[in-house]
C-alpha cells in the first residue's frame, strides 16, 4: 500500500507532503506525489509543440505533469521513500482513480478556500476526492 499526496501548484503542496510523509512513516509506507495536470494545460503544451514542429508524446506530457511533484520532493525531501506521479485530466477524477489503482491507505490533500457559491458553481476537488476515494482522505485545513 501507499500515501497518496495529492497536490497542486500552491505553497499548501509543502503540508500535503509532511501530512503524508509523517503517515507513511507511521504505517511504514511509501508516498505517492501526485500532481494532475488539467487537459486545457496539455492541450496548450501540445499546440505551441505543433506551432514548433514538434510532437509532444503522452509519456512527455506525463512527465511535465510530475513536474511540480518533482520540484517539491526535490525542495523538501521527505524522510520516506517517495515516488512522483503525474497525470493528465480532471484532478478529481485522476486522484480517485489512481488511489484505486494503487490500493492506497490514505490520500492527502488540501482545499482550496471557497465561497458557498464559489462551490456551488465551480465544485470541489477536494469535496469529489473526499466522496469518491475508496480510502481514507485526510483533508488538511486551511489556515490562510
Amino acid at each position: 500500500m501507499v500515501i497518496v499526496a495529492a497536490i497542486d501548484r500552491t505553497e499548501r503542496a509543502t503540508d500535503v507532503l509532511a501530512e503524508a510523509a509523517t503517515l507513511a512513516e507511521t504505517f511504514e509506507e511509501e508516498v505517492h506525489v501526485l500532481h494532475v495536470m488539467k487537459r486545457s494545460e496539455a492541450i496548450q503544451i501540445e499546440e505551441d509543440n505543433a506551432n514548433k514542429d514538434e510532437a509532444v508524446s503522452t509519456a512527455e506530457l506525463r512527465g511535465q505533469a510530475a513536474q511540480p511533484a518533482k520540484s517539491l520532493v526535490d525542495t523538501h525531501p521527505p524522510r520516506v521513500e517517495t515516488t512522483t506521479v503525474g497525470r493528465i485530466g480532471d484532478p478529481a477524477s485522476e486522484i480517485v482513480e489512481y488511489t484505486d489503482d494503487q490500493q492506497a491507505r490514505y490520500v492527502v490533500i488540501s482545499p482550496r478556500r471557497r465561497s458557498q457559491t464559489g462551490k456551488l458553481l465551480f465544485g470541489s476537488v477536494a469535496q469529489t476526492v473526499l466522496l469518491n476515494a475508496s480510502c481514507p482522505v485526510v483533508s488538511l485545513a486551511d489556515h490562510s
